[in-house]
């Protein structure tokens, strides 16, 4: 049976999705999709990542140049960096926030204008979570920025905030230590919205923004209709988009709750799923 639909373009999660788990992109991948983009399908990056975050030079190599960042905080065209939307948490919000989760042991990521900022304390944190990856403890390490008084630096910068990264430590029994605890305190601010992007995290963004926002912004600004759009991802953070577009692809590697919503699930990110995915529905 011929599964293949007029679809116009495709929105890829990174982490767990694009990337391997050692984070590299497969040739597999990247073969299928030049061969999408040569047949006129527009492709974009969909990520819980800041702008600084993303593969800007493979992405110029396969022709990808928009990128939904910070789970639909800000929209981007690569690589110039022109930002086409973007809708913050309020500075003082942050803060607030921020001197309560201190005082829990986790590491914190702050995205502020595509860049990356972490508070130096938690530098340690993220060195003893066994959770990640090591290509994502990498990834984190190289990009994000230490500040010695993180909520000093957000008074003095008064830059709205597009998102907060939290990653737990982990119990012998593979249970997060202070995520309860975290979820508690996430809980008393409904201007925030927060879920998991993966690895048992917690990220949180200005309430209404999700990636399913950021993709049907995309589409109206390209002129381009939903229900012609695919988007692929393997997390919590991925369901709103893949609800939103036309076709919702799941990864193997995501967890039954994310594979049970979707309407179609491909190979796992260690076996070219993506391109499997293109394979079965475009190219």
């Amino acid at each position: 049976m011929n599964t293949k639909r007029h679809f116009q373009l495709v929105a890829l999660d990174l982490d767990g999705t694009l990337l391997s788990t050692n984070g590299t992109i497969s040739e597999e991948n990247k073969s299928a999709i030049k061969k999408a983009t040569g047949q006129g399908v527009t492709f974009a990056i969909s990520t819980g990542r800041p702008y600084c975050g993303l593969p800007l030079a493979t992405m110029e190599e396969l022709g990808i140049q928009y990128a939904i960042t910070a789970n639909g905080a800000c929209l981007y065209k690569a690589p110039g960096k022109e930002c086409l939307f973007e809708d913050c948490m309020d500075t003082g919000l942050v803060i607030d926030i921020l001197e309560k989760l201190l005082k829990l042991e986790m590491h914190i990521s702050l995205f502020i204008q595509g860049e990356a900022y972490m508070p130096a304390q938690c530098r340690e944190a993220l060195l003893k979570i066994t959770t990640l990856p090591d290509s994502l403890k990498e990834y984190i390490l190289s990009t994000r920025e230490g500040i010695s008084d993180i909520t000093a630096f957000l008074r003095e910068c008064q830059q709205p905030v597009q998102k907060l990264t939290l990653n737990f430590l982990a119990n012998p029994d593979g249970s997060c230590i202070n995520r309860g605890e975290t979820i508690k305190i996430l809980s008393q601010y409904p201007e925030i919205n927060y879920l998991s992007g993966g690895y048992g995290n917690l990220e949180f963004a200005k309430a209404g923004v999700t990636k399913g926002r950021g993709l049907s912004l995309l589409c109206k600004t390209l002129g381009i209709p939903l229900e012609q759009a695919i988007a692929c991802g393997d997390s919590e953070n991925d369901l709103d988009m893949m609800k939103k577009a036309g076709l919702g692809v799941a990864m193997a590697n995501a967890p039954e709750f994310i594979r049970s919503q979707a309407d179609d699930i491909t190979l796992s990110n260690d076996e070219h799923g993506i391109a499997a995915m293109l394979e079965k529905w475009i190219v």
